[in-house]
């Protein structure tokens, strides 16, 4: 926490405004619209109710395709099956570690000649690391597709100076424990179009229409964020930058301190990308005397945690009927690549430890 969150919460009991309604809520939608070039905000209940709710206000039904990242958390890939569409996995790029452009754009043509264009492109900013959004939105614009982007991981990095989330259609933001700031759970929808973050306002909300009486011509959702929540928001939105320059420090820290390891490398920015580093990750050389396994479980035995890569979606039992369009490059990382602790309360005396202990396996 940052300091100023009970204060918030504090304010929020005072008014007695509990419910997942109130002044709170309007405030963080105006900060984080302001974070955002002036988009609209619908502070919602998490990342993957926005992810839900930004498929259905682009239309898309049952046996849609949604042309989808592979490799990332299966909240992204979730709610493409919550509307009954079919995913297609599309690999990484070894550059950015996310969405490859070719593989992209061969999905495309694949899925025209059947007659089954996509419907959406549901793109993920993986670890806060920016993917490449000049060759992305062409193809994107090209083919008159609309990307939704999942920036879950990614609030406050940028590309081009232009914060994620802004290039497509729809941005999705987490505030879920474990991101650079938190609302305990909670996420948010942006979109220039001031309509359709008022409709997802609206399906959010029960979908109630305006009469005196409960009345419903659509399905709505339960996925409001408090007033309570927001109220925490506000305090974390305090501290954002504090929060990237404190993660950016740490992968900084780690790059240095293992530098003398030549089989250990770390995903980096290029000119145009600027990242959050959400998470610190190492990447294992293909000849490391140390697989990931060894060093995970080297780690684990001296209490200090760390977990490989996300797995990617096209290996997942729950999505192996889907399409997939696969070049090997997330199926190695997984194998490769662990998170390293990055937790902005964590100590340098630890960061230390970690280094040390990784250091032991290697030299040993």
């Amino acid at each position: 926490m940052g300091g100023n969150e009970l204060k918030h919460v504090q304010n929020a009991f005072e008014a007695n405004w509990i419910a997942p309604v109130g002044p709170h809520i309007s405030n963080f939608e105006k900060k984080l619209s302001t974070l955002s070039n002036g988009f609209e905000v619908a502070a919602l209940s998490s990342g993957t109710a926005s992810l839900h709710l930004a498929l259905i206000l682009l239309g898309v039904k049952k046996r849609d395709r949604v042309l989808c990242s592979s490799f990332t958390f299966s909240a992204s890939a979730n709610p493409i099956a919550y509307v009954g569409a079919n995913p297609v996995f599309i690999d990484s790029d070894i550059d950015s570690w996310n969405m490859c452009p070719i593989l992209l754009e061969k999905a495309i043509e694949d899925c025209i000649l059947d007659n089954e264009k996509p419907k959406a492109i549901m793109l993920v900013h993986l670890f806060g690391m920016p993917a490449k959004m000049d060759e992305i939105m062409k193809i994107a614009n090209k083919y008159d597709i609309p990307v939704i982007e999942d920036a879950a991981e990614a609030l406050g990095s940028t590309f081009k100076n232009k914060p994620l989330g802004t290039f497509g259609s729809f941005g999705v933001y987490s505030f879920n424990g474990n991101k650079i700031i938190t609302t305990s759970c909670g996420g948010a929808l942006i979109c220039k179009d001031k309509y359709l973050v008022e409709k997802a306002k609206f399906l959010a909300s029960q979908a109630r229409d305006n009469k005196p009486h409960y009345e419903h011509s659509e399905i709505g959702y339960n996925y409001r964020m408090s007033n309570v929540c927001a109220a925490i928001g506000l305090g974390q939105l305090e501290v954002l930058e504090e929060r990237i320059l404190q993660k950016r420090a740490i992968k900084l820290f780690y790059k240095d301190q293992l530098s003398s390891i030549k089989e250990i490398s770390f995903l980096n920015e290029n000119e145009d990308s600027y990242s959050n580093f959400w998470l610190t990750t190492i990447l294992l050389s293909e000849n490391s005397t140390i697989d990931r396994e060894q060093l995970r479980l080297h780690l684990e035995k001296n209490n200090i945690e760390s977990r490989p890569l996300w797995k990617p979606m096209h290996l997942q039992p729950v999505f192996k009927e889907c399409k997939s369009y696969v070049n090997g490059v997330s199926e190695d990382l997984f194998n490769r690549g662990l998170c390293l602790p990055s937790g902005t309360n964590i100590s340098v005396a630890d960061l230390k430890r970690v280094v040390s202990k990784i250091k032991e396996l290697y030299e040993a």
